[in-house]
């Protein structure tokens, strides 16, 4: 890989991650992508768009061999920015969900970003230099009935971005937290919402116009960003409207069309 300047990012086979992953190639970054499935096709148009270099790694993140995979990819390059994207969601009722498919959910949202945040943060603040994007969600300002887990899991990363970035203040270091709503990916048929009113939604975001948002945001060293004004305006009244009424605005969302 040519020793120019680096960018790590997570999920990056598909949807916003690859945008996200297309941004860095735009301008020139050497890039390590990661994600569970082959991603030959995805780091040969990133070389194309510019990319000084692209290095795909297939692991599971979940594990910690598998983010080991990750920072062994990475060895002792410094890392300019680290895009911790990967993510997974679930949908269903908590309690007909299968468990393990529920923790994998909070091992690849939490517990893979706090890891590689973690590992390569501490490298960015011995440098005093370096930008982390955690993807986030506006699912994290309400309640998921029916997506319970999910949501759960990215209110904790909210509150985290925010929380480091103030750790961080003092250094070279910015935290940028991305916060998109229903985007057009693979998200929903992989969380097994298809048969939902959010999952049958013909208006989700572009992905290619939230990555963007989330970029720029973070390149300007922003602390957040909601893509979309309507996204903004859910945020916005989930600060005002009680958590139980979140809740069943939520079940309508959610809820799988066969369950009502």
């Amino acid at each position: 890989m040519p020793n120019g300047k680096l960018a790590v990012v997570t999920g990056a086979s598909t949807g916003i991650g690859l945008e996200l992953a297309k941004c860095c190639a735009a301008d020139g970054y050497d890039l390590i992508i990661a994600a569970n499935e082959e991603m030959a096709a995805a780091a040969a148009e990133l070389t194309r768009l510019g990319a000084g270099g692209v290095v795909p790694v297939v692991t599971d993140l979940t594990t910690a061999e598998g983010n080991d995979a990750l920072f062994n990819a990475v060895a002792d390059r410094p890392v300019d920015i680290l895009i911790a994207n990967a993510g997974r969601g679930l949908g269903n009722n908590f309690l007909d969900e299968d468990l393990d498919k529920a923790l994998d959910v909070v091992d690849l949202n939490i517990n893979a970003t706090l890891c590689q945040v973690h590992a390569i943060g501490r490298r960015m603040r011995e440098a005093d230099a370096g930008r982390i994007m955690i993807t986030g969600s506006i699912a994290g300002f309400m309640p998921g009935s029916f997506q319970a887990v999910y949501n759960g899991t990215k209110a904790f990363l909210d509150s985290f971005s925010y929380a480091i970035r103030n750790e961080l203040k003092d250094t070279g270091v910015t935290v940028t937290c991305l916060m998109p709503g229903p985007t057009d990916t693979e998200f929903f048929n992989r969380a097994g919402m298809t048969d939902t009113p959010v999952g049958e939604d013909d208006s989700k975001a572009d992905p290619a116009k939230v990555a963007r948002d989330g970029y720029d945001a973070m390149m300007r060293g922003e602390p957040g960003v909601v893509s979309g004004f309507m996204n903004k305006l859910e945020a916005l009244f989930a600060g005002i409207i009680p958590d139980t009424v979140l809740a069943q605005m939520h079940r309508r969302m959610a809820e799988p069309q066969s369950a009502r």
